[in-house]
C-alpha cells in the first residue's frame, strides 16, 4: 500500500513502536541524588587538581591528595555499581568527603560540601531502598 503522493518505500507511521529495551521499572528514588553527587564530586575534584598544578599550587598534603583522587571514582561506584557494592561505596564516599573537607576547610574543601550533601542523601535513600 502506498499513498498517492508518497514515494513507494515510505509509509506514514500509524503508531510509535515500543522499544523492547525500554525499562519497565522506574529509577529508584536515590538515583538522582547519586548522579548529582557524581557530577558535583567530579567538578570539585577538577578544581582541586587545578589548584594542585596551578602557578601558586596548594601544598601536597593528605587531604589535597585525598580530594584530588578519591571523590569522583567512589561516587561513580555509588551511582553505577551493583546493589551491595554501591551501598558500601556511598558510605565510604561520605567518610572520604568528611575527612577531606575537614582537612582542607580553608582551601578547596568547601567545594565538596554540595557533593557531600548529595551523596549523603543518596546513600540514606539507597540504604532505605534495600530494607
Amino acid at each position: 500500500m502506498s499513498a498517492p503522493d508518497v514515494p513507494a518505500g515510505i509509509l506514514p507511521a500509524t503508531s510509535t513502536p515500543v522499544s523492547p529495551t525500554a525499562p519497565s521499572v522506574p529509577a529508584p528514588p536515590s538515583w538522582p541524588w547519586r548522579r548529582a553527587a557524581l557530577l558535583l564530586a567530579g567538578a570539585a575534584q577538577l578544581i582541586t587538581i587545578s589548584a594542585l598544578v596551578s602557578a601558586d599550587p596548594l601544598a601536597v598534603t593528605w587531604w589535597s591528595l585525598l580530594l584530588a583522587i578519591a571523590p569522583a571514582p567512589v561516587a561513580a561506584a555509588a551511582a553505577f555499581a551493583p546493589a551491595p557494592v554501591n551501598r558500601l561505596a556511598g558510605a565510604a564516599g561520605v567518610l572520604i568527603l568528611i575527612a577531606g573537607i575537614a582537612g582542607g576547610i580553608l582551601h578547596t574543601g568547601l567545594f565538596f560540601v554540595p557533593a557531600l550533601v548529595a551523596l549523603a542523601v543518596g546513600t540514606v535513600k539507597l540504604w532505605r531502598e534495600a530494607a
